[in-house]
């Protein structure tokens, strides 16, 4: 057995395919003066074929995972557009008179040598995505094809020393039953689209293999534990085969309770929503029974394009969801850009920290026009379905009458157009900033309800940036003082009789619904992949004993005592659901 890093989860067992590292030879050849034109010019050609290359594949790969993780590749362009890795190239160009092909090798190497010397994994990360990039560059100058995957369809491991997502863009999900890499971890972002394409990865084998893996060996990879096991005995083969038919047969079975409602054995009902960056979301957020949308992030509809969104473009999207969610209600969320979404044709100002910066509502209400544009088209989709309005990142009263005084000169737009709409649409405000829960009971008094973005309200209350390797051991969602922001929220929101519902990753966490039960929160919003789990778990409780639990979890106090509470009580739960 070998031991990696677990980088998504499940079990493959299946001949290898290995990859062919995505890597040529260069010539070091100089030139003579004359020729820097031209060679500029060569460099020029291959820079725009290659980003029109990766806005094709980023456009294949939503279609396939979804708007969120196909963001990858506004990483990859901004490289190409980096003004500090561009000028490296152009100055070897012209210092040192070297062909343009050599020049990209020579600042890949230079830039990924320095990103590997530094004591930060999500740094080494990233020297993938500059090697991803040179690459390409490099094919293009070089005129070499594409490494091309195999050809028939038979399910194989794909292997290799690294994976792009230029490479995973490509792949079949259906052909491919796991993958394995040498580099790598799972903050890569070959990791992050496996995990959303369903496909088993374990990385980080570099230096581990005491002999090299070869096409058609045949492998078992355990993507939950990171382990792989190269052509292993009998006993290993048949016990993750059973291990690979429970997976199987719990997918199925959970996918029977789609269209079961989520209620306690003692008779409580949740309501599970969908968290939606697109129609397409939608539809499979519908396929796992949500019932409606609980957050709609409609940022994606301002991203890969080179204008805003018009009026009636939003309106025609919004209005799609709001028909497809039938009776559902439909929560919109409003711009929130800023931080780490950002627009390539609308230019915000750097900022030592832009996550506590120019975002979300504060660029909205600086924006009126824009602003006013998108909550008319929000407004128009309101005459065909149950929409709401939700705005974000608000801390303060002052910003909710603000927004509300553009709504109301949106509904008088409207009106003097003649265009139909619901004049008592809700509007909500997210409570995702430490001083939006400190003045709940003020807000409450204002919105008409409120939704709990656990990711970021974690974020802020902790100081921990979730994206920063280096810390990200220290963002606890059970965090006791977590907690107590939920409970201080909820409780406003009870004595104000306006509803709450939580729509981060914590609502996607099965572990988390004895504290939903505890609190009397009944709507819970999250991604599509994580309905059928949660309403199983929801399924499977009984609503007094998980109170007791959750009550219990508000007397710890250590993130690891309630973690290991929420884990013991699913334990006792499952056992007895096996009747053991």
């Amino acid at each position: 057995m070998i031991q990696g890093i677990g980088a998504a989860a499940g079990v493959a067992i299946g001949k290898a395919f290995v990859l062919p590292a995505w890597e040529w030879d260069v010539p070091d050849r100089r030139m003579e003066k004359v020729d820097l034109a031209k060679e500029f010019e060569r460099l020029y050609e291959g820079i725009r074929t290659s980003k029109t290359e990766i806005e094709v594949m980023k456009n294949e790969i939503k279609e396939t995972v979804g708007a969120e993780e196909s963001g990858i590749f506004d990483a990859h362009l901004a490289i190409l557009e980096d003004p500090v890795f561009m000028s490296e190239i152009r100055g070897i160009i012209e210092r040192q008179y070297k062909a343009a092909e050599v020049a990209v090798k020579e600042a890949i190497d230079h830039f990924v040598t320095m990103f590997d010397l530094l004591d930060d994994e999500y740094m080494k990360e990233r020297a993938l995505d500059i090697k991803d990039v040179g690459n390409r560059l490099l094919k293009h100058l070089l005129g070499t094809p594409d490494i091309t995957l195999p050809a028939d369809t038979q399910p194989y491991i794909l292997v290799a020393k690294e994976l792009s997502p230029s490479q995973l863009v490509h792949l079949n999900p259906d052909n491919v039953l796991g993958m394995v890499t040498m580099a790598g971890g799972k903050t890569s972002h070959s990791a992050i689209m496996a995990r959303a394409l369903g496909i088993p990865l374990v990385s980080g084998l570099e230096h581990k293999l005491t002999e090299p893996v070869q096409t058609g060996d045949l492998l078992v990879i355990d993507g939950d534990e990171g382990q792989v096991y190269l052509n292993p005995g009998p006993e290993i083969i048949k016990r993750y085969t059973e291990v690979a038919e429970k997976q199987r047969r719990r997918k199925e079975q959970l996918q029977l309770l789609a269209a079961v409602e989520a209620v306690t054995k003692d008779g409580v009902r949740l309501r599970l929503a969908g968290n939606i960056s697109s129609v397409k979301d939608l539809e499979l957020a519908v396929k796992y029974g949500a019932e409606g949308v609980g957050l709609f992030r409609t940022e994606f509809l301002y991203m890969d394009r080179t204008t805003f969104p018009g009026e009636d473009e939003q309106f025609e999207v919004y209005r799609q969801v709001a028909e497809k969610a039938g009776a559902y209600s439909v929560v919109i969320r409003t711009l929130d850009i800023g931080g780490d979404k950002q627009l390539e044709y609308f230019e915000l100002p750097e900022e030592d920290n832009p996550v506590l910066g120019y975002r979300a509502i504060r660029i909205s209400l600086d924006s009126k026009e824009l602003f006013q544009t998108q909550l008319t088209a929000i407004l128009r989709a309101s005459a065909y379905g149950n929409v709401k309005i939700l705005y974000p990142m608000i801390s303060s009263l002052e910003e909710i009458r603000a927004a509300n005084r553009i709504l109301e000169d949106a509904k008088q737009d409207l009106r003097a157009r003649g265009l139909s709409f619901d004049p008592g649409v809700q509007v909500g405000v997210m409570i995702e900033v430490p001083a939006a829960a400190a003045i709940a009971d003020l807000l409450a008094q204002e919105a008409d309800f409120f939704s709990i973005g656990t990711n970021d309200l974690v974020q802020y209350v902790l100081a921990v940036d979730r994206m920063n390797e280096k810390i990200a051991h220290m963002y606890h969602p059970y965090h006791p003082a977590v907690l107590r922001m939920l409970k201080q929220t909820v409780q406003a929101a009870k004595e104000a009789g306006i509803p709450v519902s939580v729509c981060g990753e914590m609502a996607g966490d099965e572990r988390a619904v004895p504290l939903w039960l505890h609190l009397g929160v009944s709507d819970l919003s999250m991604s599509p992949q994580s309905l059928l789990r949660v309403k199983h778990r929801i399924l499977n409780s009984y609503a007094g004993e998980s109170r007791e639990a959750g009550a219990a979890c508000y007397r710890l106090p250590t993130s690891n005592q309630i973690e290991a509470e929420l884990d013991r009580f699913g334990y006792e739960m499952e056992q007895e659901r096996l009747g053991k």
